[in-house]
């Protein structure tokens, strides 16, 4: 049985944000009706006849559901997974219903197993979700999918709770499909700050690089990310989308498992964030979602790729700390 996105989320009336007064220094991307009219022929909304021999790349607005019908069987290097978690939340003019966990792991296992003929023997995949999500995700991947790691990342944003913890952090499940799969250690290193610097006997950094704007060591990455940045006003990246992630973290997951010229599917894309990075390190991407704007953005943000290639954070081939100025 097809379980709809379209009835999952409930449609809400609400204003376009473009319509909002934004503050001077507010970098926040917006849409312009002549944003609209230039964008709007560039974005995929007519499904192919029949199922595609080679992958489709671009921005497409419809139900993930109708897509996966037409792409090509086998063909994705990294799928890249970021549905709406079990919470009560608006997109935009949809609105996705929190539900008995049972209820939201069966949803999962149907998002999940319609996605998994279109990816490769060789493919990784990557699934978000916060703590009460992450139950129902454990349960689907460890019947489908080889299980590697659990990522667990900071949110410097949200507000405190009178009657429980904080939720400051978020988990990526990282799973492959098989034990033949990519992963480029040497193209996620992070650079930290060394604190206290030993050197050897003959007086040369242990460990370590001496910089004349300080002393580094470049190390493996770890399980735990607490050098990301929320997107927030005053960055150039940031939309009015309620959960983008930033382009820092994707950048991490791309480079590790894909190689240039990988096909990567974003079923959720949202306002595009999977698709911008892919674009700037050279991957193919085809990212979906049901809200016209969030696509348009995502368009966007496509072309503002043509004059600005760079990733808050990651510089000189390596991952910086936050605050670090890079």
């Amino acid at each position: 049985m097809k379980i709809n996105l379209t009835t999952t989320l409930k449609k809400i009336t609400t204003k376009r944000t473009g319509s909002r007064k934004r503050a001077p220094q507010n970098r926040t991307l917006t849409l312009s009706r002549s944003d609209r009219k230039q964008l709007l022929p560039s974005l995929l909304t007519q499904l192919p006849t029949r199922r595609r021999r080679k992958p489709v790349t671009g921005i497409a607005c419809g139900d993930y559901q109708d897509w996966v019908e037409y792409l090509p069987l086998g063909s994705v290097d990294l799928l890249m997974l970021d549905p709406p978690y079990n919470l009560t939340k608006s997109f935009g003019r949809l609105k996705f219903q929190a539900r008995a966990e049972r209820k939201y792991t069966e949803w999962l296992r149907d998002v999940i197993g319609r996605l998994v003929p279109l990816l490769k023997p060789t493919a990784s995949i990557y699934i978000c979700g916060d703590w009460r999500t992450s139950l129902s995700v454990m349960d689907v991947v460890n019947e489908i999918f080889q299980v590697r790691n659990r990522i667990t990342w900071e949110r410097e944003k949200g507000r405190g709770a009178k009657s429980n913890w904080k939720n400051s952090h978020e988990d990526i499940w990282f799973c492959t499909m098989s034990k033949n799969y990519t992963f480029h250690v040497e193209q996620v290193k992070h650079r930290r700050r060394v604190i206290a610097p030993y050197r050897n006997a003959d007086g040369s950094p242990k460990d370590w690089d001496e910089g004349c704007d300080g002393n580094y060591r470049d190390t493996h990455p770890s399980n735990f990310w607490n050098d990301l940045s929320v997107p927030f006003w005053s960055m150039s990246e940031n939309t009015d989308h309620p959960t983008q992630k930033p382009e820092k973290l994707v950048a991490k997951l791309l480079l590790a498992s894909t190689n240039p010229g990988d096909y990567v599917l974003d079923p959720f894309g949202g306002s595009g964030t999977t698709a911008v990075v892919a674009a700037k390190l050279q991957r193919q991407c085809l990212s979906i979602d049901l809200n016209q704007d969030y696509c348009l953005w995502a368009l966007k943000r496509l072309e503002m790729v043509k004059q600005d290639t760079s990733i808050q954070g990651y510089e000189e081939g390596v991952f910086w700390q936050r605050n670090s100025g890079k």
